[in-house]
């Protein structure tokens, strides 16, 4: 591919910067609203310029995040419930049913046991999962579970976890998930194209999900843990982001090797790109192997550092988990108490 091969415009947008970066417990400006990405043409000399990564850099600079930030006692606690409100609570197992789906939205409207609210002083805040995330099947038990709470229903779609299914069979199922009344829509892309540098072909499959989504965000799982390198990381990042996406997702948490912080920070500096191009923010969602509220504080840390406190909202970051959000209500009760309970202590669908 030469730099030379452009197929955007020939007026490029002029070079945005980031949002002013403030401390991560400033509030949102109450007229936070992201404008959503409306893409661009495929532009192969842009992504030319960005397909270098330094994987020993980007390591270093994960491991320098890591140990750098030491976030203790009360500050902890608050990372902790900002990981929650930042929460895709998900449960996509073969053994799903309509009830196991209730329980978890039962779990996602009452996240934390009583004691743990009132010994946090929390009771008269709301801070409960962004949304939770089923299958396809179970859309309209999760939007009627959550009706009236102001939380999202994601549906995983298109022939998830592989989607090798024919384009017309994936479209169908986002369009049944919308009309479900899903507002959030997680795709998967067909590794193949990746590894075949088939971008227009990639491009053009993103673009159709996301007519088919209409209203509904579309959040474009890349399955990074088979790409095999950062460069076919950055590349699909940046042609989902081309096509529309509202929100880039690292794994479907299927792979052998899901969400790794190196992977991440390829990502977001993708995004960075994206932005300083376009002026459009995208979101970003880490998926699978996220289960210690520890790995969630490194996550935060790693969105602050590099794209600043507007990615620590959950229009703009979610986590994609299960099992986190048990561990996280461990933790703070053990900041209030100093004892670790048991799992069974913290109910869980």
């Amino acid at each position: 591919m030469s730099s030379t091969i452009r197929e955007a415009d020939l007026g490029s947008p002029k070079v945005t910067p980031l949002p002013a970066r403030a401390a991560a417990n400033t509030p949102a400006p109450l007229d936070h609203r992201i404008a959503r990405n409306p893409g661009m043409k495929l532009d192969l000399g842009f992504m030319e310029s960005v397909r270098s990564v330094n994987r020993s850099a980007l390591e270093r600079r994960v491991a320098s995040l890591t140990k750098r930030r030491s976030i203790k006692a009360d500050n902890q606690a608050a990372w902790l419930l900002r990981a929650v409100a930042c929460m895709d609570l998900t449960t996509l197992n073969s053994n799903d049913t309509e009830e196991r789906v209730r329980r978890l939205c039962a779990k996602a409207i009452n996240p934390f046991r009583r004691d743990i609210v009132e010994g946090l002083g929390i009771s008269g805040e709301t801070i409960r999962p962004a949304a939770v995330c089923v299958y396809h099947p179970f859309v309209a038990t999760a939007v009627d579970a959550v009706r009236g709470t102001g939380m999202h229903v994601a549906a995983v779609s298109t022939a998830f976890p592989h989607g090798l299914a024919p384009l017309s069979t994936r479209l169908q199922e986002i369009e049944a998930s919308v009309k479900d009344g899903a507002d959030e829509i997680d795709v998967v892309i067909p590794r193949g194209l990746v590894f075949g540098a088939k971008w227009r072909e990639l491009y053009n499959e993103i673009v159709s999900m996301r007519a088919a989504c209409g209203d509904a965000h579309l959040k474009v799982i890349l399955g990074t843990g088979d790409l095999a390198t950062l460069r076919n990381v950055m590349l699909a990042s940046m042609v989902a982001m081309m096509a529309g996406a509202d929100f880039i997702k690292t794994s479907t948490g299927k792979e052998s090797v899901n969400a790794t912080l190196p992977v991440g920070l390829a990502m977001v500096r993708a995004i960075r790109a994206y932005f300083e191009e376009t002026g459009y923010l995208i979101g970003f969602k880490p998926a699978g192997g996220i289960s210690t509220a520890k790995a969630s504080l490194d996550w935060l840390v790693l969105m602050k550092e590099e794209l600043g406190r507007p990615w620590l909202e959950p229009d703009l970051f979610r986590f994609g988990a299960s099992s986190l959000l048990t561990d996280i209500e461990r933790q703070l009760e053990h900041h209030l108490t100093g004892h670790y309970s048991a799992n069974h202590r913290h109910a869980m669908a």
